[in-house]
């Protein structure tokens, strides 16, 4: 038997634009794990996020402050170990992190992530390095929502690409522009996935409204479905829930 993982990877630009359009896409798109970038860290963070998970029928799996990610997952998701890393810090540039849950559904368990990259190309690719360490790690077949902040030719791209399957760019709607949302001209979001995970199909959901999605942010989500087969499963850790900085 097979199950299906539906992740969403959606910057959603801090809530400053239409906070209702962004809930009505995510419920729009039936997604089992939201993967959010710019998500609220300013005044009032954590009551916009709180908000956003009761408006999508979600709830809160992990994400912290710094970094300005957050993980949203369905009921039906079983959250089993969740982490926050920060980046390597580089001065004068934004934080940047890493959020991970390790998810069941069903029998099978996968670790999905989310980042931001840098607009600094050396820090893109630094991150870049980082982030496959640690989800090379994992014990689990890894996910990884991003906004790369980059197009396909980039070097931070082409080296997460040489590891991950570019599951953003498959399906009938794949490799479409993500940015910026009213016009979008460059593909700067997606979302990879471990080879060892068959991806049924990636892109620009087709299901949200135009209107809602010009509303919502300025970048576009990217939707990506995955099989989950039973069979293989990898053995995964005791619960635990850390908050650890990797680099100087």
């Amino acid at each position: 038997m097979t199950t299906v993982l539906r992740v969403l990877s959606y910057n959603v630009r801090s809530l400053r634009d239409d906070p209702a359009a962004v809930a009505r896409v995510i419920r729009s798109c039936r997604p089992d794990v939201v993967c959010l970038q710019e998500a609220p860290r300013l005044l009032l963070w954590r009551t916009g996020r709180r908000r956003l998970a009761r408006r999508c029928g979600l709830r809160i799996a992990g994400g912290r402050r710094p970094g300005g990610l957050e993980i949203l997952t369905a009921p039906g998701v079983v959250v089993e170990r969740r982490s926050h890393r920060l980046l390597r810090r580089h001065p004068r540039l934004h934080r940047r992190a890493l959020s991970t849950v390790l998810v069941r559904l069903g029998e099978r368990r996968v670790a999905v992530a989310v980042s931001h990259l840098d607009l600094c190309a050396r820090a893109r690719l630094e991150h870049a390095e980082q982030i496959l360490a640690f989800l090379g790690a994992e014990t689990a077949p890894g996910v990884l929502a991003v906004d790369v902040n980059e197009e396909p030719g980039g070097a931070a791209w082409q080296l997460l690409a040489e590891h991950l399957v570019d599951a953003g760019a498959l399906g009938p709607a794949g490799g479409g522009p993500t940015f910026p949302a009213r016009r979008p001209r460059s593909r700067i979001d997606t979302v990879f996935v471990d080879g060892r995970l068959p991806v049924v199909t990636g892109g620009v959901p087709a299901q949200p409204s135009r209107e809602d999605l010009a509303a919502a942010s300025d970048h576009l989500p990217v939707l990506v479905e995955i099989a989950l087969e039973r069979d293989g499963e990898p053995r995964t850790p005791p619960v635990e829930r850390a908050v650890t900085e990797a680099g100087g």
